[in-house]
């Protein structure tokens, strides 16, 4: 359990009661607050509701309102029994949804200490939905590799990956415990991603995927599928990745593409 906060709200910590602006959304503005500027640590448990209601002179209702909506942004969690904790900061990946980049190399770039926890790297026959995504004919031997990815010691995400044996035969026997996939298959098989395609909805735990993240049966999950090919167009993986809801937030830079919605200053013809 985290530590309690326990320090004093200060003058600034009222509610303008001359404001448009409702009162939850006041009290949630200063506790969000306190939570960016690093007042509170995450796991720290935050004030009770009769003591927020008391310090800032508002009833329970505004103050569970403001909660909800601090619990709804990722920034608290509210456990039974207990009280509500400020949240662990979410992992964001900038480039897996967007670009060519792996988990693994999107975070060590950034200098985020990723390890891998190889929990299976068996030599197994293509079943027919990972024989359909390598083009490969079914039961044609694939290297599957199912890796739990940890960051400061926290599992973040299950990945399952189906490779072409034949393509990549040192891998079965690679180390892949501090090292990236990408980077393997690059400086030992001399392949390397050329393009990919990649899908992301939400899903719910099942038993299995929840004892490995260490979540509850039915806890919120982005699923993450591609296939990434080689230059040549043939398909070198297919994974299916689970990340945890509650760690876990893609980014993606969009812009515009010439014709596709960019507005263009119309010509003017000279008359003579």
């Amino acid at each position: 359990m985290g530590r309690p906060c326990q320090e004093a709200f200060g003058i600034k910590a009222r509610i303008d009661r001359r404001s448009h602006t409702p009162y939850y959304l006041q009290l949630k503005t200063q506790l969000q607050e306190r939570i960016e500027q690093g007042e509170w640590r995450p796991g720290d448990l935050i004030p009770s509701e009769a003591e927020l209601g008391q310090s800032f002179e508002v009833s329970r209702t505004v103050v569970r309102q403001a909660l909800q909506d601090l619990t709804y942004q990722g920034l608290v969690v509210r456990r039974k029994g207990k009280g509500t904790f400020v949240a662990q900061p979410k992992i964001a990946s900038r480039g897996l949804v967007q670009s060519l980049e792996g988990f693994y190399q999107d975070l060590a770039e950034r200098g985020v200490p990723v390890v891998n926890q190889v929990l299976e790297q068996a030599l197994v026959p293509a079943d027919s939905e990972v024989a359909s995504n390598l083009g490969l004919e079914p039961l044609v031997p694939v290297i599957k590799l199912v890796r739990l990815r940890l960051v400061e010691g926290e599992p973040i995400v299950l990945v399952t990956s189906y490779l072409p044996y034949e393509r990549c035969r040192p891998l079965i026997q690679a180390n892949l415990q501090k090292r990236s996939l990408y980077a393997f298959l690059d400086e030992e098989c001399g392949l390397k991603i050329g393009r990919g395609s990649r899908s992301i909805e939400a899903v719910l735990a099942g038993e299995a995927e929840a004892k490995l993240l260490k979540l509850k049966v039915g806890a919120p999950l982005m699923r993450l599928r591609s296939v990434s090919y080689t230059s040549d167009g043939a398909a070198l993986e297919f994974f299916d990745a689970l990340f945890r809801g509650d760690r876990s937030r893609f980014e993606v830079e969009i812009m515009a593409i010439a014709g596709h919605g960019e507005r263009r200053t119309p010509r003017t013809r000279r008359t003579r």
